[in-house]
């Protein structure tokens, strides 16, 4: 008798993830709401481990593995970083195509006057990679505000003299460059950058994500978007990580 393997168990919000379905984050909701089933069982349990050949249904549906699809988008302001938002606002998914077969969701979190680096995927373990905290994956953000930044405040910045609710905010670098701030940081935190300058008593005019964990918006327009494939989006994040 031939005995299952480890590798043959995994997570359910880790399958929901890899097959599409949501974020393992939005898996978790959709676990305890008790639209999955396995094995002809509602699943309540966070935690629940199930195995490869388990029969595994969303909503009475059984759940096939999808071809993973990747997309960067060069975000322009004006629009939610949602699938779908109650107040019927324009949403990123009006920029991008719509696949019929296959669900895709933006990676991470971009405000709506936030522009630049958005990437979409059904994959979830990139989303995994890009978004959880321990990985700590960098973006690099041009920052423009109502005022000139003293150096002095910038000095504050790089000496980690700067406190948010969730912490002494640490940054990777920080510099000038003509009329624009040029900031990295590995930080995930909600609207950290708009809080971060106002404490130090300045308003941010424009906010532009030019790198994400390595991903640019470079020969993309605003408003556009391109295709990314799977061996290059894991190459991308093998050097990111290195």
């Amino acid at each position: 008798m031939i005995k299952d393997k480890k590798k043959d168990y995994i997570r359910l919000n880790r399958y929901l993830s890899n097959a599409g379905i949501s974020s393992r984050r939005e898996a978790d909701k959709l676990i305890q709401s008790g639209v999955i089933e396995v094995n002809g069982k509602s699943i309540y349990q966070l935690g629940t481990i199930v195995h490869k050949n388990d029969i595994i249904k969303y909503h009475g549906r059984k759940i096939k593995h999808q071809k993973k699809i990747y997309l960067l988008l060069n975000k322009p302001k004006g629009f939610i970083t949602s699938t779908k938002d109650p107040l019927n606002r324009k949403t990123v998914m009006n920029l991008i195509p719509k696949f019929s077969n296959y669900r895709i969701y933006p990676i991470g979190r971009l405000d709506r006057l936030t522009t630049g680096v958005l990437l979409f995927t059904n994959d979830g373990l990139i989303t995994e990679k890009l978004t959880h905290p321990k990985y700590h994956v960098k973006k690099i953000y041009h920052v423009f505000l109502n005022k000139n930044l003293e150096y002095e405040d910038i000095n504050k910045i790089k000496k980690g003299k700067i406190y948010l609710k969730e912490g002494k905010v640490k940054v990777d670098f920080i510099y000038k460059s003509k009329n624009k701030i040029i900031i990295g940081l590995h930080l995930g935190w909600n609207r950290i950058i708009k809080r971060l300058f106002k404490k130090l008593t300045y308003q941010v005019i424009k906010i532009d994500r030019v790198n994400f964990g390595g991903f640019t918006k470079k020969n993309i327009p605003i408003g556009n978007w391109c295709f990314l494939n799977e061996k290059e989006v894991y190459h991308k994040l093998i050097n990111h990580f290195l």
